[in-house]
């Protein structure tokens, strides 16, 4: 009887280790596949950042050369009107130096494409800068370059001296100035927000093959805009030397 009664609670001290066990490893099984996939989910949040990041840094450098671009038209504006025989050699060279920017909306739609992607990188205020850097950008495109480039092609501009140089670019490259202002401090702003060091972006942007890390130190907006009233100014005083 004692040993029937030994053997029955071997038997119940076996069956309750053996579930003990069991309850561990499938504890342990998914406590480490949660673990994992946590991990897995920041890894695919930072991922998601630096595409962000990386789209918006490539797009500033795109703006940056357009903006370049209408001051290097000023100057050959002011060129033309100091001296004008440089027309006839120089004028097939103004319609290159209409600005244009390059990029793709896919990371645009990627990150527009449901609130789960904006709440991935857990920051509403990185979303609405990233929002409205993507803005910023769809109006440069519309209302600097497209509208510049239809204007120059229904007006015939570079086959008139008086036109190419009468043309008033002043305008177009304050508001060009404004809107590349404006990008620039969305950029640093979403960059600190998220944590975002130069040297992590520098090393993202060496993998994905592409041109140097941005440059903090571009000139500020009032330099710029103090370059652009001097093209202006100087425009102004050739077109009243030529007496027109």
């Amino acid at each position: 009887m004692g040993e029937k009664k030994d053997s029955c609670s071997s038997k119940m001290a076996q069956f309750w280790l053996s579930l003990i066990a069991t309850t561990i490893s499938i504890a342990l099984t998914f406590g480490v596949a949660a673990i994992i996939d946590h991990y897995k989910k920041k890894s695919e949040q930072r991922e998601i950042v630096m595409m962000v990041m990386y789209d918006m840094y490539t797009s500033l450098q795109s703006v940056e050369r357009a903006d370049q671009m209408i001051r290097e038209s000023m100057e050959m504006q002011c060129q033309f009107a100091e001296d004008t025989t440089l027309f006839e050699k120089g004028r097939f060279k103004f319609p290159l130096l209409l600005p244009r920017i390059e990029y793709t909306k896919s990371v645009e739609n990627i990150f527009n494409s449901s609130i789960e992607t904006i709440l991935t990188v857990s920051n509403v205020l990185f979303a609405e800068d990233v929002a409205a850097f993507f803005q910023a950008r769809e109006n440069y495109k519309t209302i600097i370059c497209d509208s510049l480039f239809e204007e120059f092609a229904q007006n015939g501009i570079i086959y008139d001296l008086r036109s190419c140089i009468e043309y008033d670019y002043h305008m177009p490259a304050l508001l060009s100035s404004a809107l590349l202002e404006d990008m620039r401090m969305r950029f640093a702003s979403c960059q600190r927000m998220v944590g975002v060091s130069d040297e992590e972006l520098g090393a993202y942007i060496d993998r994905r093959k592409e041109f140097g890390t941005y440059d903090s130190t571009a000139a500020s907006n009032d330099s710029l805009k103090n370059e652009l009233e001097e093209l202006q100014r100087r425009k102004q005083e050739a077109v009243r030397a030529l007496g027109w």
